[in-house]
């Protein structure tokens, strides 16, 4: 665990790699949860999560539930300057599920486990 000023000092981007992690098994853990058992069928089901639009799309409806911290953390996330992207996004919501993860990442990193857990439950809930 990193104190904030710590967490906030790692690079946005390395910062995204891990909050990749962490979003790609709190898909799993809920895919699970609801009842999925099939490998397959999970692997289609999580692409539904996963994929730069959607991950875009989630923060975008959830955006001004997030603290001055975390719309800083989000945003030097969307922010970093990354030499790939894959074929299928467009910038703009790759750039946006990168500050997603940015942030997932970073609170992943201060060890604030309720606040993960309370925006990962907005982020997985379904659009109404």
């Amino acid at each position: 665990m990193m104190s904030e000023q710590e967490a906030f000092a790692v690079a946005p981007l390395a910062l995204a790699y891990l909050g990749d992690a962490v979003w790609e098994l709190a898909v799993r853990e809920s895919l699970i949860a609801k009842g999925e058992r099939q490998p397959n069928q999970l692997h289609q089901q999580a692409l539904g999560y996963v994929k730069a639009v959607n991950q875009a799309d989630r923060i975008r409806r959830m955006s001004e539930r997030l603290t001055e911290r975390e719309m800083s953390i989000f945003k030097r996330g969307r922010n970093a300057k990354s030499h790939s992207m894959p074929k299928s996004a467009r910038m703009a919501d790759y750039r946006h599920s990168t500050g997603l993860e940015a942030l997932l990442g970073y609170l992943y990193l201060t060890g604030d486990q309720a606040r993960m857990e309370e925006l990962l439950r907005m982020l997985l809930a379904e659009p109404e």
